[in-house]
């Protein structure tokens, strides 16, 4: 038997069973070296950088890139502060045996939280090499500066490269100073459209994703899995596999698996098993948990009440999981893609009874995550099939497994009742989200609090759910933005002219004014065949506008045409990239907006493929202007999850002004062709 805790692991994935061959395959170079051994940041500059006699610099973070390209800008604040051309830094990212430990990759906190970071100590960095310079020169410290990977003496030519100054500082002994880093009014580095660190790799296909690596010996493994998550394995049948040539079966308990030479071998000899499975129904909380709530409404306000519902999606991540696990006596090495590096050590620390230090996780740049790669299952699985075989394993997931047995985004209901007064202003506002999350859940719109319930209500559901781009606050935001203009619709006031009449909120009005300027919303006349909508929203310290013309036909097929948005998440770290972050999350909000949707029957997918499942198209892709507002006074946010939140409704608000049917549920489309 496995050393595995199979109550735990099947707890998630339900019974499986794997399919694995040898191949001769070149060798996959391992990395290791120092590593944090707590859950907490070291204060030293040792665990955060290196700097080697040639000068070189190499900056290690617990954080990953996952196509949001943080390896650039953080790069560009390490760059910053060491006041060194960005190609002189090297950054390691999500290796668990070289990087200070991190919670993970989510909620746009690596901007906020790691960059600040790594520039707290760069800039300690540079203090002590300018302060080790003077103690070797004789000068006075503020007659140095440091400058092109060296310190020089005011205005000369000549100076103390950074590599040796360096071998004579006990950096273990040099705490991270906060007092000493560059403010954004005066970087140098950061604030400009530096390109991506490695887009030719990319480009080329020179980077190797997980999918890619391979080792001496290596196995291709594939699991059989149930019918629903949960189902129960009665009994496997696994004689047919196990005379097939070359093959070695795996079983332990609920968990099977055989081998096979490559993929197509796996998938032979995964058919060739006759498996009968015990199925139980899958437990759904009602809507009707909702219960009755009260507005508290004031006198002689006009009452408007309303329900939005939003439907599961799937992250769809260009890259399904995939995972290449080795055991090496009696030690665990995975690499992964994984949002959290840190988090699947102690996943695989806990299925196998190790300590952490007896596990190696490594995370290459991997083909994105959407917030769906947050959980270690494949590489459980892949490690698992390793030690079983005692053969290194990779495995990947195919579409199918990923769209079934990956987590999606929950689906809601939200009911909101608001009461607006003469001067058009809301007067009291009840909102109560059950089951798609809190995340966005607070309005950004000047109520009384005393008049004011915000709620979201938890709710089983059939599917596994989880994180997702922006997490709730899609779903919360769509359905306060519709709100907001079914408010102004109903006291025939410009749904602009609303929005700014209950805004406090200057960074939020300053996004209002500066997309529908660009926009020209003051000159927009609806007709039956074109609409347009805007909506605003904040979230992470992001602020939002987004403003959205659509064509209609007779038939009512909606085309967005054109969208302008308008983003301030404080100082701009790269003006070229962050545009792109936002476009990004515009065109995937897209999916969701108008189309995306998981269908399921008791827990079982009913679209597992991307022939079924509706995603963005390039035809689908409008004209999209971007206006970033830069804020050098205000401390840098994350961008990669708020700018999804304002699309769904500026199209909703559109198809409003266009049909006069009010849609309230996404996706829209299928929604309107039911209208």
């Amino acid at each position: 038997m496995l050393e595995l805790r199979r109550r735990d692991f099947l707890k998630t994935l339900g019974g499986g069973l794997l399919v694995m061959m040898t191949a001769e395959s070149d060798v996959l170079a391992q990395e290791s070296g120092r590593r944090s051994a707590n859950e907490e940041l070291p204060t030293n500059v040792a665990a955060w950088l290196h700097i080697a006699p040639d000068g070189k610099i190499t900056a290690f973070t617990g954080k990953v890139e996952v196509g949001q390209n943080i390896r650039t800008s953080l790069t560009q604040a390490v760059a910053d502060e060491l006041h060194v051309a960005p190609n002189m830094v090297t950054l390691v990212m999500g290796d668990t045996a070289r990087t200070p430990w991190d919670m993970g990759t989510f909620g746009s906190r690596t901007t906020p939280t790691m960059a600040p970071e790594m520039r707290k100590m760069a800039a300690t960095a540079r203090e002590a090499l300018i302060a080790q310079a003077a103690k070797e020169t004789g000068k006075p410290k503020d007659h140095l500066r440091a400058w092109n990977g060296g310190v020089f003496y005011a205005q000369s030519k000549i100076g103390t490269p950074y590599g040796d100054l360096a071998s004579r500082i006990d950096w273990v002994g040099v705490i991270g100073n906060a007092d000493v880093v560059t403010a954004p009014a005066h970087w140098q580095v950061a604030g400009t459209d530096l390109p991506k660190i490695n887009a030719s790799e990319m480009v080329t296909g020179k980077h190797k994703f997980v999918s890619d690596l391979k080792l001496p010996g290596i196995l291709y493994g594939r699991v059989l899995r149930g019918p629903v998550p949960g189902a129960k394995l009665f009994s496997a049948d696994t004689s047919a596999a196990a005379k097939m040539a070359g093959v070695v079966v795996v079983r332990d308990g609920d968990f099977v698996g055989v081998a096979a030479i490559d993929e197509r071998a796996a998938e032979k000899a995964l058919a060739s098993i006759e498996a009968k499975w015990e199925e139980k129904a899958a437990e759904v909380t009602s809507p009707s948990a909702f219960g009755a709530v009260g507005s508290g409404r004031p006198k002689d306000a006009t009452p408007v009440r309303s329900s939005y519902q939003v439907a599961y999606i799937a992250h769809v991540p260009l890259e399904p999981r995939a995972a290449v696990a080795e055991w090496q006596d009696g030690k665990l090495t995975v690499s992964t893609g994984t949002q959290r590096p840190f988090g699947v050590r102690s996943e695989l620390a806990a299925a196998f009874a190790l300590p952490e230090t007896d596990i190696h996780v490594l995370m290459p740049d991997t083909g994105s995550g959407y917030g769906g790669k947050h959980s270690g299952e494949c590489a459980i699985e892949a490690a698992r099939l390793a030690k079983g075989a005692g053969k290194p394993v990779k495995l990947i997931w195919t579409r199918e497994e990923e769209f079934q047995w990956a987590y999606v985004r929950p689906q809601g209901n939200i009911h909101v009742m608001s009461a607006v007064d003469a001067n058009g202003k809301v007067v009291s506002w009840n909102f109560v989200n059950w089951a798609s999350g809190p995340a966005g859940l607070k309005s950004p719109y000047d109520i009384d609090e005393a008049q004011r319930t915000e709620k979201f209500l938890e709710a089983k559901s059939p599917l596994r759910e989880g994180s997702y781009r922006g997490l709730a606050s899609t779903a919360n935001h769509f359905a306060r933005e519709s709100h907001m203009d079914e408010i102004a619709a109903q006291i025939g006031m410009d749904p602009l002219a609303f929005r700014m009449n209950n805004l406090k909120n200057e960074r939020l009005k300053a996004v209002l004014s500066a997309a529908t300027d660009k926009f020209e919303w003051s000159k927009q006349k609806a007709t039956a065949s074109r609409g347009f909508g805007l909506a605003c929203g904040f979230d992470k310290g992001g602020n939002i506008a987004c403003c959205v013309e659509i064509a209609v036909s007779p038939s009512r097929q909606v085309k967005v045409e054109r969208v302008v948005a308008a983003w301030d998440c404080g100082a701009i770290v790269n003006p070229n990239h962050l545009r792109n972050q936002v476009e990004g999350a515009i065109v995937m909000g897209l999916g969701g907006a108008l189309f995306e949707e998981v269908e399921q029957a008791n827990g079982k997918i009913q679209n597992p493929r991307l022939s079924q499942y509706r995603v963005p198209r390039f035809t689908d892709v409008p004209k999209i202007d971007v206006i970033l507002i830069d804020r050098k006074d205000v401390p840098s946010a994350g961008a990669g999850e708020t700018p999804i939140v304002g699309i769904a409704p500026a199209i909703a608000n559109a198809i409003f002004s266009a049909t006069g049917l009010r849609i309230r549920s996404m996706p829209l489309l299928p929604a309107l062709a039911r209208a």
